[in-house]
């Protein structure tokens, strides 16, 4: 599918994206865990978060949708599915089922799209086996398919070498069913919504920052099932971060509605603050999650250093250097090597791409540098990414774009489209 950005236009508008993606898929997984009837509202109807909740139901969950709401019934026992679980395009569902199946008894195989089945699973099947998990993946344990026979797992002492919420995730699901306690450890606090909802739901895990600011986490065996959740999932800021760029770089203003304000998801607007754009937060609601609205005023952007924090806006840092590279000066991105190993190579994309706009922009093995200057028209390889294809999307605003490989978009964000039409021209073909 191919994106024809054909202009763009100066706005006041308010925008309500989806719902947040990794609370979904999490409410999904976790439901699993309990015992009862978990309710959900505002669970994101996009294909990745759909297979999590169909990966569910093969497991041996009861589910049923009644107007906004999603019931999950967990079956008394996690059963074993006669068919593979298929994972899309989300590295979030793959790598936290691993966690939970790999202390289940069975036999589980774990797959996903071609893009999927490039990326690297070595970072969590390593950790996994070397507490006990018997699992299997081809290039030497590396990349899906992903086969896992679940066995009763012992408890760890795990130092973990990066700050990876899925890591992390798999990891404390796979302390849930040891025979001790376990301790999990981070360099640095990496998204905690699987701390705070399991927590929610009855599980003992305590936290603590260190004085060196690495997280320190205790997780405690389940002594009995989960209390089932009761959640309205928030809006992702992920998803509008898109359009708070679209604001910035347009001088125009976005209210962003309902979304998490939870410190380690809002980043990536502490960083369009650094570089001059208005940003105001306001508090609604603070249960499972801290949530709010967001507005963000465009003003003259300045070049900044982004070197710290990066756990906290990995995923953001794509829309974000569309900010850069219409900022005065210069702008850089360090410790940021993870963006390698996403959907795509996103250091390269991003390099490159800005490159054939006219921008000023190097490769570095964590990062880049981007000179911002006049952005000029392109026709963008978004190499597959959702996130590349959404942020050329958004720098279109200010000369025409075409994308090729558009159609992961609807994959991950299915209302990108409709919100995208308040503030842009824009036509869709199929040819590519």
């Amino acid at each position: 599918m191919i994106l024809d950005v054909i202009r763009g236009r100066k706005f006041n508008e308010e925008f309500v994206v989806d719902a947040d993606k990794s609370i979904s898929h999490r409410c999904a997984i976790f439901s699993l865990l309990s015992e009862g009837e978990n309710k959900i509202k505002n669970y994101l109807h996009a294909e990745d978060t759909l297979n999590s909740l169909e990966i569910a139901k093969k497991l041996g969950a009861e589910v049923k949708k009644e107007g906004g709401v999603i019931t999950i019934i967990a079956p008394q026992k996690i059963k074993e599915p006669d068919d593979v679980l298929y994972c899309g395009n989300s590295g979030t569902t793959i790598r936290i089922y691993m966690g939970l199946l790999a202390s289940n008894e069975g036999f589980y195989v774990l797959t996903g799209d071609e893009y999927l089945r490039r990326r690297p699973m070595r970072r969590v099947i390593k950790p996994l086996s070397d507490v006990g998990a018997n699992i299997d993946a081809r290039e030497n344990g590396n990349l899906a398919p992903i086969a896992i026979r679940g066995n009763k797992l012992k408890n760890f002492n795990y130092v973990s070498p990066v700050a990876s919420a899925q890591v992390k995730s798999a990891l404390i699901l796979a302390a849930l069913h040891a025979n001790k306690p376990s301790f999990y450890k981070e360099p640095f606090l990496s998204r905690d919504h699987t701390e705070r909802m399991l927590k929610g739901m009855g599980a003992k895990i305590n936290q603590k920052l260190t004085e060196n600011n690495e997280c320190e986490i205790e997780i405690y065996p389940l002594e009995k099932k989960l209390s089932p959740l009761n959640i309205t999932v928030p809006n992702d800021p992920s998803s509008a971060f898109f359009f708070a760029v679209a604001a910035a770089i347009t001088n125009s203003k976005a209210v962003i509605k309902n979304v998490t304000l939870n410190p380690t998801r809002i980043e990536s607007y502490r960083m369009l603050e650094k570089m001059g754009a208005e940003v105001e937060y306001i508090l609604h609601e603070d249960q499972y999650e801290p949530i709010g609205d967001i507005i963000i005023k465009g003003n003259k952007l300045k070049g900044i250093v982004v070197s710290e924090n990066i756990p906290w806006l990995i995923d953001e840092l794509p829309a974000l250097a569309m900010a850069m590279a219409v900022a005065q000066g210069k702008s850089v991105v360090k410790n940021a090597k993870e963006l390698r190993v996403k959907e795509s190579d996103r250091i390269k994309a991003v390099v490159e791409n800005l490159q054939k706009c006219g921008i000023d922009a190097k490769e570095f093995e964590d990062g880049y540098e981007i000179i911002g200057g006049e952005v000029k028209s392109a026709e963008i390889d978004s190499f597959g990414d959702h996130r590349i294809a959404m942020s050329f999307a958004i720098l279109g605003l200010l000369a025409p774009m075409k994308i090729h490989k558009a159609e992961s978009i609807y994959t991950s964000f299915p209302n990108f489209f409709e919100l995208f039409k308040k503030i842009a021209d824009y036509r869709i073909t199929d040819a590519d």
